[in-house]
């Protein structure tokens, strides 16, 4: 999901110019005939994808599961959550999902009438209160509409084989890369901050999306828990996230629950990305021309997109996978005891939730694969075909057009861009591929003061952590360091920002205009900043229509 961990996660907006530009403000010269550079210069090659068939890839993006479907619905159930909870599609909407319309108006008639169609239709129009649209604000429709396979990302199949989806008759729901990043044109309805209906649009991050809602209406969070922010014996019960407590394996299903729907816990519009005990969820990124970006997660640790493909499905959207004796050597690698007590209170869990059968993704291990490289960190790799044809299809996503409004002003910016610094670490050209050197967490936020909270064994570096700050809680254990590189961010796409609520991987700042003031301080994450205001409008306005 670059999950751009997707930097998945992966592409969250981080740098928008480097170091060279001073902390406290910049004044650029925004004459068409100051000189300037085009995009930083780097000894670090890009990374080329090894591709499949595009089209192959588009199915494994949208419906591909490698029976991931077996966690979802036989360890969290949410299918079960979702009838028990009345789960509608009105709160649907208000989650941020995405309904695909040309699912729902192609749904066989067992699933949803002609009639009930229309009916739908019509009431979209209306205040969707219940009173005016009682089939929108009823679970019936919501199971439909999973039976239909049109909420996109949570993905039906047809387990028990008779030729009928229904998870009322025992068929499994599982979760797609999709859920993330794909919305929908809504050609159909738009909910304001919310989900929309109508045709895909792959790639494009889903902003709107209340994942940790979405995990709260399972009937057993609890099986999602190493993906949560811990409270760890090995830590002396210290906790690292943006809750001031963290969860323990003896936490009931209630506050595991009112920890996942809390958004100053789980923001909307993040992931968390990493199994290791930190509350660390990160912005969605695009996942358009991933051919331009590496490499991925917001800290850069996996050089390849179809490895990072490969750990979203067997850790992510399975966490089950830590269990196994190669999950239990990489999360020692990572945290020594405390990823040890990570996997030993996730099983203890599982059991007392009476979890069965896992891991339950279908992966083998590959000839090339070694346990704890990024090919398979966990010891597996699914379907390496498929990986890499959704390696072709996401590269051949194409990036939206940018939003235009003053295109004198957007000039001004470009201009500023080339002559202030920013090229430092970004290209002006967003056609290129992005530089793939990793930026040092002194350069990106200068008020970086960390602790050490364990030494471990190299090339990992130990597991730092600035006291009172969450920019830096994604790096503390999963970064670079597992690949030899620096603790620090990975440079993202500046791509289709006109629609991002929010900036940084911890989506901390409000608008572009806020990360480019400097009221935000020289020791704040990302401090580049432009102290008049109509320059700093003028560079708002040339992202925007990038």
């Amino acid at each position: 999901m670059k999950h751009s961990l997707h930097r998945f996660s992966v592409g969250t907006l981080l740098a928008l110019s480097g170091a060279v530009v001073v902390a406290v403000g910049c004044n650029g010269d925004s004459s068409n005939s100051v000189a300037g550079s085009d995009g930083p210069t780097t000894t670090v090659s890009p990374v080329v994808h090894q591709v499949g068939n595009a089209v192959s890839g588009k199915d494994v993006f949208r419906n591909e599961t490698f029976g991931n479907e077996k966690f979802w619905t036989d360890a969290m159930r949410l299918p079960a959550g979702i009838l028990a909870k009345s789960f509608t599609p009105v709160q649907a909407l208000q989650a941020g999902l995405m309904v695909d319309s040309e699912a729902f108006a192609s749904a066989p008639a067992a699933i949803i009438s002609n009639a009930d169609k229309a009916a739908i239709l019509q009431e979209l129009t209306t205040d969707l209160t219940p009173a005016h649209a009682p089939k929108l604000n009823n679970v019936n429709t919501t199971v439909a509409l999973i039976n239909a396979n049109a909420i996109i990302g949570i993905t039906t199949k047809d387990t028990n084989n008779d030729g009928v989806i229904n998870i009322a008759n025992g068929d499994k729901t599982g979760a797609t890369c999709a859920l993330c990043h794909t919305i929908t044109d809504a050609s159909v309805f738009n909910l304001p901050n919310g989900g929309s209906i109508g045709k895909r649009l792959d790639g494009r991050a889903n902003h709107n999306l209340n994942f940790g809602a979405l995990l709260a209406l399972a009937n057993n969070t609890r099986a999602y828990l190493p993906l949560l922010q811990m409270q760890l014996a090995a830590n002396n019960n210290q906790t690292l996230g943006r809750s001031t407590t963290g969860l323990t394996k003896n936490s009931t299903e209630a506050e595991v629950d009112a920890y996942v729907s809390n958004p100053a816990n789980y923001p909307v519009g993040t992931f968390d990305d990493t199994f290791d005990g930190n509350g660390d969820p990160n912005h969605n990124p695009a996942l358009f021309r991933t051919d331009l970006a590496a490499p991925w997660g917001t800290e850069g640790s996996i050089a390849r997109l179809d490895n990072f493909s490969n750990l979203v499905y067997t850790g992510l959207l399975d966490p089950t996978g830590i269990t196994t004796t190669a999950g239990r050597a990489f999360l020692h690698q990572l945290g020594g005891a405390a990823g040890d007590e990570i996997v030993d209170s996730y099983v203890q869990v599982l059991a007392a939730t009476n979890v069965t059968g896992y891991p339950f993704v279908t992966a083998t291990t590959a000839a090339s694969a070694v346990s704890g490289t990024e090919e398979a960190p966990l010891g597996v790799r699914v379907d390496n075909q498929k990986l890499l044809d959704m390696n072709a299809y996401l590269n051949s996503l194409q990036a939206p057009a940018g939003v235009v409004a003053d295109a004198a002003a957007g000039q001004r910016g470009r201009n500023l861009f080339r002559t202030t610094g920013c090229t430092t670490c970004h290209n002006v050209d967003q056609t290129r591929p992005v530089p793939a050197n990793i930026v040092s967490m002194k350069t990106i936020f200068p008020g970086d003061a960390p602790v050490t909270l364990a030494q471990r064994v190299p090339p990992l570096n130990p597991v730092l952590d600035t006291p009172g700050n969450i920019f830096d809680d994604k790096m503390a254990v999963v970064n670079a360091s597992i690949r030899g590189d620096i603790r620090g961010t990975a440079l993202p796409l500046l791509l289709d920002l006109a629609r991002k609520p929010n900036f940084l991987h911890d989506s901390s700042v409000p608008n572009l205009d806020t990360l480019l003031n400097p009221s935000r301080g020289a020791t704040a994450p990302h401090p580049f900043y432009f102290s008049d205001a109509a320059q700093r409008a003028d560079m708002v306005e040339f992202l925007r229509g990038l």
